[in-house]
């Protein structure tokens, strides 16, 4: 009997399947639910929701005291706690909410609409992308380039995962990278290398980035707020450990770089190149296009783009609006400096826009996940059965066992800041009955979500899988072994941090 090969499945039906396993367990996994707090700043108050019921309490530090939630009122008033925040010790059980074929069909549609910020981004730097094809400043800026690296190649994989990585530690820097897969992966194949090596530069350095988040507003700040400590305790632990994790993961990319760039049938996707390479528009006639000044002039406008969008994210409280409409401008410009006819930009950002519609719905489909969670009141119940499984555990069985529900937990809620606001307030009492400063559980969700986001097939991994046409099972291939030893100098880190 003869048997086809089978094929690892796409971006979109993995999903799919994930959705479908959710919706499973929300026939058994009971319904459950935390009562939440949020501060409405326009009535300097706080209103407490529980079950179906919406109490207004008055804004004191005393209101947070009796509710057993440690943080100083100041983070609220301030805005640096802005989303509902579970309410220690509230948990209860719901009547079940289960999630039949109806809710799991229409859930990627859902996620479609809930992701729209994100999605309409990618659509709009989809169609950037097709106006600087178009005018050829790419082809010539990567032959430039190439040229100018010649032999020192491996300054451009340091260079681009520390910068992305500095991103990620500062203000966060992640859906963002979405952006710069088309730019860069095109350098790194004109660099003689393959396209998992940029693949691994910009999204390991965001990954590994946020993971050891030092001042990053979304996950260190908010969660230290929300454990109610100060959120330079700790800083220097996870400085350290960004220093050796950026080290290891680097040395890591060169090595498999290095045996790439002298033998490409070494490649885990050598069997793509050709695919890969007529996808990114790469061509030997790349080396006699000249660099003209107009052509510089687009490149300068292209990349100041991405400058304002880091400016603007980091200093400004950009969010998406903002963001998206950086790169429709500069598109705009774009046309006008290489003279592009209306109906040929049109057409061309459609063309352009319309190739990376594939990875917005790979979005939609995993924001639709967590759309199933909510809807079926189970996300609190894992929640709650996750913060009482460490009752009597000694600290370094303790420290690691949350490094793990915090990874297992993050498949459900990828969201960092979403993480912190649900779990912090629940979690971090935890520490006062082990012995241990609550640092350890801003630190244990930092690596757990970020080691975790290195596969999380609800996280960014497949969207960005799918922009370079690599498949999930060809990227675990790569990354399993820098995983493990990941997760395991991690595992000593936090071993001895708590015994120091």
């Amino acid at each position: 009997m003869r048997f086809k090969k089978l094929k690892f499945p796409s971006a979109q039906t993995i999903l799919l399947i994930i959705a479908g396993l959710v919706a499973l367990l929300t026939w058994v996994v009971p319904a459950g639910k935390f009562d939440s707090l949020t501060y409405d700043a326009t009535a300097n108050a706080f209103t407490k929701t529980s079950l179906e019921t919406t109490t207004t309490l008055p804004a004191t530090q005393q209101t947070l005291d009796n509710l057993q939630i440690k943080i100083p009122l100041e983070k609220f008033t301030s805005g640096a706690i802005y989303k509902p925040i579970g309410i220690p010790n509230t948990y209860q059980q719901l009547t079940s909410k289960p999630q039949g074929f109806a809710a799991f069909m229409q859930s990627p549609i859902k996620g479609i609409i809930a992701a729209a910020d994100i999605i309409f981004l990618v659509l709009i730097i989809g169609g950037l992308i097709g106006i600087m094809n178009l005018t050829g400043a790419f082809d010539a800026g990567i032959a430039w380039l190439a040229k100018a690296l010649e032999g020192r190649e491996f300054i451009l994989i340091i260079l681009v995962t520390c910068l992305v990585a500095l991103g990620g530690t500062t203000f966060g820097l992640a859906e963002e990278t979405i952006a710069f897969f088309p730019i860069l992966i095109p350098v790194f194949i004109a660099a003689k290398y393959d396209a998992m090596v940029g693949l691994a530069c910009i999204f390991l350095g965001s990954s590994i980035g946020t993971m050891c988040s030092t001042v990053n507003p979304f996950s260190t700040i908010i969660a230290s707020d929300a454990a109610g400590i100060n959120w330079t305790t700790g800083l220097n632990g996870r400085f350290l450990m960004l220093i050796i994790v950026l080290f290891i993961s680097i040395w890591y990319i060169l090595r498999y770089a290095k045996r790439v760039k002298n033998d490409p049938t070494k490649s885990i996707i050598y069997d793509q190149k050709e695919e890969i390479e007529a996808l990114f528009h790469i061509k030997e006639t790349n080396a006699k296009l000249k660099l003209t000044n107009r052509l510089r002039l687009i490149l300068l406008v292209f990349t100041l783009s991405f400058v304002i969008m880091i400016v603007g994210v980091s200093k400004l409280d950009w969010w998406f609006v903002e963001m998206t409409t950086t790169f429709l401008v500069g598109a705009i410009i774009i046309g006008f400096l290489g003279k592009i006819k209306e109906s040929n930009f049109v057409e061309a950002f459609s063309k352009g826009a319309g190739e990376l519609l594939g990875v917005a719905f790979i979005i939609g489909i995993a924001r639709g996940v967590s759309v199933l969670m909510d809807d079926g009141l189970i996300s609190d119940t894992m929640l709650y059965h996750a913060s009482t499984i460490t009752e009597g555990m000694n600290k370094g069985v303790f420290v690691n066992s949350m490094l793990y529900i915090y990874g297992g937990l993050s498949f459900f809620i990828p969201s960092s800041s979403g993480m912190a606001v649900l779990t912090m307030p629940v979690m971090s009492p935890l520490a006062d009955t082990v012995g241990v400063g609550r640092e350890v559980i801003v630190n244990t969700y930092q690596y757990g979500m970020g080691l975790f986001y290195f596969i999380n097939p609800t996280g960014l991994i497949l969207a960005s899988l799918a922009i370079v046409k690599i498949g999930y099972d060809k990227w675990l291939k790569f990354v399993l072994p820098l995983f493990i030893t990941v997760i395991l100098v991690t595992m000593i880190a936090l071993t001895i941090s708590v015994y120091l």
